[in-house]
């Protein structure tokens, strides 16, 4: 069969989430570029975009003719997406192209751009998403000192009681490499490291399954550690991870889960390191979405089950895409692994709760204003959210993305006014702008569709994107964007919107101005206050969890907030993520250090989980969960009821213990 090009998408477009159809529709050189930045786009070699000149007028944000751009439908071979398929049936046996694994009716694929079409184009495809991005962690650092204090021999003396978590598996997916000599997780002859499974990695073969990454087994790395002395080098340096940064976050998080002196001080610990590096060269070639972190998981639940041990599992990672209602490709195949018993995974809440400056010069709110919801009351009548694109010697070269959620039963439709400029069409539902160029040169695209595959709900996706050309690079017109929803038929009226929350970063000179990527953020008038939590987080049977500060009085003003869109609690509980103090990896000076988010909280958490599955390996997830929430502390204050923040309250490691003991225990009434 000849190979398809985008532009035969055509009735097989509704299949395709629209960014991939942007990103497929796009041109060649834009989405080798795109790949610099993109989770989900890989490119073997792409062309470098900084340092670029623009001209002068540009540099003055003068009036610019339209840039000539040429039509290209031709896509390089090594440009490929990293996908979610949802398939018909279970019983489909043809591969998709570039499949990597597949669980019932979802499967996860590398497809390459040249071959979307053909994908799309099968019978048996329901619908195709883009895996959604996972953003690199930025805990609050403290200085580096002196070992974990009372608090952590509290946890030990709980544990004490409960083997010490002797008998599961916590995993643990995480970035900045596992620091397995460390000694918060040595043990006699090595390291309580079970695995690592690297997916960036090449220093070892990749793990049965996965044709990518490298897997350290646990005599790898116990020969490491006692070859250190003879051969004067770190172990870690010996069996090298990809990733081994100093104050590295996933040993940090794993010594609060399970190190000799957090939760679980005799559970096995599985690591598995997403490939998130700080390059961007190095970026371009990797993925970093929410499907490596599917495969994370099933990896761990494998290594687990050839044990024979239950797992509980923490993701301090988070993804901000989708209908936040647990309905995404990546929520459903986990809460579907989630169906097994002995199994739990515990994901942080996020850090987007913060939505004003709390001191001079804070610019966290920035990190925090990812939400918007509001009302249309009547046909006619309309809302405008206001969205902020930075400047002021900036150049935002990020890929903005705003998604907006509403009922079926609503007919809606959108316009945009970038700054300085006239508004655009009215896109209706079923309708879309694809890729269209503003006179500078950067381009929106406007995507208003109806009845989602995933929710059935309605869905207008909008991108502001930056130009890439071999010769020009252009940043998203700096300003105040302003999106007009319109009510066309209204019988329930509510929206929600989310802005994709990118990650500031620092990309050198374009032009007059200093290049970065950078989030965008809504008004303070625009804003809503809730409904941060992370998209990940928002499973059904996922634990999402809140940060207290270390008094336990109060939630930190960064710790995002519930509901789900679909009014469901979460988070479930809260724990003490504030100046957590755990290992600190790879650093041979200071081996403690304290860092701040709900990173610390989550594997909190997770460890206290994993004591209930030693004691009670049948407990579901489900069951997990209830038991969590009915044996959490009110805050002082609070009525006991569930609070948008806080959750259910603070965890109680040992009524949660007690009550995982008695949970399936019945006894007889006698009449």
């Amino acid at each position: 069969m000849a190979k398809r090009n985008s532009t035969e998408l055509g009735a097989s477009r509704f299949k395709v989430q629209p960014k991939l159809r942007m990103i497929a529709n796009g041109d060649t050189d834009v989405n080798l570029m795109r790949a610099d930045h993109c989770a989900s786009v890989c490119a073997a070699s792409a062309k470098i975009a900084e340092g670029v000149a623009l001209t002068r007028a540009e540099a003055a944000e003068e009036h610019v003719a339209p840039p000539k751009f040429k039509k290209l439908r031709r896509f390089s071979s090594n440009v490929t997406t990293s996908v979610l398929v949802t398939l018909r049936s279970e019983a489909a046996k043809k591969k998709i192209k570039g499949e990597t694994l597949r669980e019932g009716s979802q499967v996860t694929a590398t497809v390459k751009l040249s071959d979307l079409a053909d994908v799309a184009g099968r019978e048996d495809v329901v619908s195709i998403e883009l895996g959604t991005p996972l953003t690199l962690p930025h805990p609050q650092l403290g200085a580096a000192g002196g070992a974990p204090s009372q608090n952590g021999r509290r946890v030990s003396k709980l544990a004490n009681h409960h083997r010490d978590g002797k008998g599961v598996v916590i995993g643990i997916i995480d970035v900045n490499g596992f620091d397995f000599a460390h000694e918060d997780f040595r043990e006699a002859g090595g390291t309580r490291f079970l695995r690592i499974w690297d997916q960036g990695g090449r220093a070892r073969k990749s793990p049965r399954s996965f044709g990518y990454g490298a897997e350290f087994e646990k005599k790898h790395l116990d020969a490491a550690i006692k070859s250190e002395a003879s051969l004067h080098i770190a172990a870690h340096e010996i069996e090298r991870q990809s990733q081994i940064a100093r104050s590295s976050h996933g040993t940090h998080v794993a010594s609060i889960a399970a190190g000799n002196r957090g939760v679980c001080r005799k559970a096995k610990i599985v690591g598995v390191l997403i490939d998130l590096p700080d390059s961007e060269t190095d970026r371009r070639r990797s993925f970093y979405d929410s499907t490596r972190v599917i495969h994370a998981v099933e990896y761990i639940l494998r290594v687990a089950a050839k044990e024979g041990l239950p797992a509980s599992i923490n993701i301090s990672l988070g993804t901000n895409g989708h209908a936040h209602d647990g309905s995404s490709a990546a929520s459903r195949w986990m809460d579907g692994l989630l169906s097994v018993p002995g199994r739990a995974i515990t994901v942080a809440a996020g850090n987007a709760g913060q939505e004003a400056p709390e001191r001079p010069g804070d610019w966290g709110y920035v990190l925090g204003r990812i939400h918007s919801s509001g009302r249309i009351p009547l046909a006619g009548s309309s809302s405008d959210l206001e969205w902020q694109v930075v400047g002021n010697g900036i150049s935002d070269l990020s890929e903005n993305e705003l998604e907006i959620w509403y009922s079926p039963r609503d007919s809606f439709e959108v316009q945009i006014k970038p700054p300085g400029a006239p508004w655009t069409k009215w896109v209706q539902p079923g309708q879309f702008l694809e890729n269209s160029p503003l006179p500078d040169g950067s381009r929106i695209s406007i995507y208003n569709e109806r009845y989602h595959p995933s929710n059935g709900d309605n869905h207008i996706a909008i991108y502001l994107s930056p130009l890439f050309s071999s010769t020009r690079v252009k940043g998203v017109r700096p300003g105040m964007w302003v999106v007009r929803i319109r009510g066309i038929e209204v019988k329930n009226g509510v929206f929600h919107a989310w802005i994709e929350r990118d990650d500031p970063r620092r990309l050198g000179p374009i032009g007059g101005r200093m290049g970065w990527l950078f989030p965008s953020f809504f008004s303070k008038w625009s804003n809503v206050d809730s409904h941060s939590i992370s998209s990940m987080g928002c499973g059904e049977r996922i634990l999402s969890v809140a940060n207290l500060t270390d008094s336990g009085a109060r939630v930190n003003v960064t710790s995002s907030q519930g509901p789900t869109r679909d009014g469901r609690t979460k988070p479930e509980v809260a724990a003490n993520g504030t100046d957590v103090v755990a290992a600190n990896g790879f650093d041979p000076d200071a081996k403690w250090i304290p860092m701040t988010g709900t990173s610390m909280a989550s594997p909190y958490v997770a460890g206290v989980v994993g004591l209930m599955l030693t004691l009670n390996p049948t407990l579901t997830a489900a069951q997990i969960r209830g038991i969590l929430r009915r044996t959490a502390t009110p805050l002082p204050g609070s009525t006991g009821s569930w609070d948008n923040a806080a959750g259910f309250g603070a965890i109680d490691p040992g009524r949660c213990v007690e009550e995982a003991h008695h949970a399936i225990s019945l006894k007889e009434v006698k009449s």
